[in-house]
This record gives structure tokens, sequence and C-alpha cells, in this order.
């Protein structure tokens, strides 16, 4: 009761706070927000129910009106996401990924550096296409077992957790906020990305960054010994191999998909359909891979999250609230384009440390994009480095699920992850605005 007596106070302090600058309208929207992002961050109530408040608070407070609120709930991104994460659960239920995971290791030398770059490497391979909290939690009792060294430990869990999030950036269903952008991009009535435009997109900082981060972390590293040795394993149970099949299949679907878009755009696939189609499928009669029953390990609260973070995206919008704001950061656009990016890359960044990066990047992105259609700039390169940047949080426990697993194992300290965390933070800020000035600038216009 006490967190939720803070949250409302936050609210209406932000609310009394925001009149003074603000129209009434938008000073309440300020003041759910203040109220919502703190529910997150405290969990003072359950994720789901925080993410099903805005069906509540928008209309009740004359924000916006059911109507216009409840289809963010319902936005084909989050069929995108639903589908991919029946693959996830697929994975999980056959143990495909531990194989994959325990082949993905034993590629590397065996001494602690090989190690460090084998756990982040593996990480970031399988976040990409899991849930990075699944991924953490699997890998981390391999990493314990690996040494029996405290500060061998140390790098090795900060390995695990940090490639966790370091490869969900690399595809669309990697991690929460880049379906948030997706998601955004197709309100506005942008074109976005596909999922392999989206994986070239981002391959240069994720590749640059799971290089970097295992050698910081290798730096004054002692050459001990593992004191055992994860087991390869190539032995395929019937439903791992038809879940592989299906695996590839849809990978060359995706590829072909790419070729045709380009060239024959009436042929090409719709992606969201694709990934629920094969998500699907795994119910299907002769594949068995999945029963309902299964459906009960969906994370129904990240649906809910995609679509409370979608309604405030509106609401920005639809108040004019990112406008209002944007306009009074318009001082920002007379800097160079660079500075300009390596600030909304260090404010997204360093702010994402102390909150949920789902609804730092639901208010942020409509912000961006006012800011960017207000003063001639590419909105789509702002609104791409600010999302890629959320997922750049490596200083606190509380900053991502990856982060407080691995501080649950009692083995790091917070200082530790903080020191190291604050130098990986802005090695990434520094990646992702030369990316974005080098790379995505041209790609967007």
């Amino acid at each position: 009761m006490k967190k939720l007596s803070i949250a409302i106070g936050l609210g209406l302090l932000a609310y009394a706070f925001s009149s003074y600058a603000f129209n009434q309208i938008q000073a309440k929207l300020l003041g759910s927000v203040v109220f919502l992002v703190y529910l997150w961050s405290s969990e003072a109530l359950p994720l789901g129910v925080v993410s099903l408040l805005p069906l509540i608070l928008f209309p009740a407070l004359g924000i916006l009106s059911l109507k216009a609120t409840a289809p963010a709930y319902s936005k084909p991104i989050i069929f995108l996401f639903i589908g991919g994460f029946l693959l996830a659960i697929a994975l999980q239920k056959t143990k495909l990924h531990e194989i994959i995971a325990s082949n993905l290791i034993t590629l590397f030398p065996s001494g602690a550096v090989g190690t460090i770059y084998a756990l982040a490497i593996t990480s970031g391979t399988l976040s990409a296409f899991l849930s990075n909290t699944t991924v953490t939690i699997m890998l981390m009792p391999i990493a314990l077992s690996l040494t029996q060294n405290p500060q061998l430990k140390v790098k090795y869990l900060l390995a695990v957790a940090y490639g966790a999030s370091i490869g969900g950036i690399f595809t669309p269903i990697g991690t929460p906020p880049n379906l948030i952008l997706l998601g955004f991009l197709e309100e506005i009535g942008t074109k976005a990305p596909g999922f392999l435009e989206w994986m070239g997109l981002t391959f240069p900082v994720v590749a640059l960054m799971i290089l970097i981060v295992p050698w910081i972390l290798s730096r004054n590293t002692p050459q001990i010994p593992l004191s055992c040795k994860v087991q390869e394993c190539f032995i395929c149970t019937p439903q791992q191999g038809k879940l592989a099949l299906l695996l590839m299949l849809l990978i060359l679907l995706l590829v072909a998909n790419a070729f045709l878009k380009p060239l024959y755009p009436k042929y090409a696939f719709n992606e969201k359909i694709l990934l629920l189609a094969f998500g699907l499928a795994l119910f299907f009669p002769k594949i068995e891979i999945l029963d309902w029953e299964d459906t009960k390990e969906l994370p129904y609260e990240i649906v809910f999250l995609f679509g409370a973070g979608f309604a405030i995206a509106t609401a920005f919008i639809k108040t004019e609230l990112a406008l209002a704001i944007a306009q009074k950061l318009s001082f920002f656009a007379n800097l160079p384009l660079v500075a300009i990016l390596v600030l909304v890359a260090l404010f997204v960044s360093f702010s994402t440390e102390i909150t949920s990066n789902t609804a730092l990047t639901s208010i942020s992105l409509p912000i961006f994009y006012e800011f960017a259609n207000s003063n001639s700039l590419s909105p789509e390169i702002l609104l791409f480095t600010a999302t890629i940047s959320a997922s750049y949080a490596f200083m606190l426990p509380i900053a991502t699920p990856p982060n407080a697993i691995v501080m649950s194992s009692k083995v790091i300290k917070i200082n530790q992850m903080a020191k190291i965390g604050f130098l990986i933070n802005l090695i990434g800020v520094i990646i992702v605005s030369l990316t974005a000035i080098l790379f995505w600038r041209f790609y967007f216009e």
C-alpha cells in the first residue's frame, strides 16, 4: 500500500508542476505517466495489472477515449511477438536451445578469456531470438560451474548478462523496445525495416559491442583452468529435429522475403503473419511440438506492456504533448547532427538505468519524432538511436532482467556492476552514435 500511495503522490506532484508549463490534458497525461512508471519500477502491482491501467486512467481523466485507447492493445506488431514467443517456448520445451548453447560455447578456447567471449556471444546469439531473461537463467548455472575463482565468476556472470542485453537488439523480437519502435512507425505511417533489414542495421552495433565488452571484462583476468567443461551434445530427439527443420524453413522464407520486397512487393510475405503462422504450426498434427497447456508460458503481461506503451505513445501524439515538449527542446536543433545523436543516446541510455526501457521508449519516441519534424531532421534516425540505446543499461541491477538475475547469485556487488557498466554505457553511446551518423543516416534518407 505504501508504494501505491507514493505512486499516487508522485503522479499528483507531476500533474501540479506540469500544469504551469502545459495545458490541463497534457498535465494529466504527464501525471498519469509518472504514476505508471513508478508502479512499473517499484513493482507495487503486478506488471500486467499496471499495463492495463491506461484503459481506465486515460478515459477517466479525459486524456483519450476508451475507443482510442483500446486499439493500442491489438497492434499487428503484438502478433509478431506472440509468434516469436511460441517458437521460443518450443525451443525451451524440446531443450534445443541447450544443445545450441552447448555447441556454441565449445567453439571457443577453454581458457578464461575464451570462456568470457563464449558466454557473451552465446548469450547474445540466443537472446536475439529468445527472452533475455530465459537465456540468462539458463546460462547462469553454467557460468557459475566453470570456475571456483570469485573474480572469474563475476566476469563470467557479467558476460552472460551483458551479452543478453546486446544480443536483444539484433532482431525485431529480441527486446520490447524494438517492437515498440515498429509499432510506433506503423502508427505514424512510416515504413518499418523488415526482419532481415533490422538485422542488417543493427549488425555493426551488435558486432562491435559483442567484441569490445568481453575484451573489457577480460582485462586483468587470471589464467585459471575451468573447473568443468560444458559437454558437447549432438543428440536430437524427433521433436528437436522437427523444430530445427521448421526454424530453418522460417529463416529461408525470411531471407527470400528480403529479396522479394524490393523487387516484387505484391508477392512478399507479411512478416508478422509469417511468424504467427510458424508459431501456430507448432500445434498442428504431425508436428505437435506444443499443446494448448504450453501457452500458459506466454508472457501475457509483456503483451499488455506493449499495449500500454503504444497507448502512451498515442496519447503523447494526440494530446500534442510530444509536440509541446519538442518545442521546448528546439534550442538543441542548432547543434550538429552528431551532437544531437550523442545527447539522445546518452539521455536514453542512462535514464533506462532507473526506469523500464519499454516505458521510456514509449514516452521518448513521440517526443523525438516531433522534435525531428519541427526542426527538419530525419525522424527515423533519432527514433532508431533512442530505441537501440534503451537496451544499453549495464550499470544497475534494476535496469534490466539479466542484470537482476546475475545479481541474485550474490557473487556480484552493485559497485562492481556499476563501475564496469558505466564504462560500457559510454562505449555503447559512442558506438550507437557513430553507427547512426555513418550508416543509419544514409539508409533512412
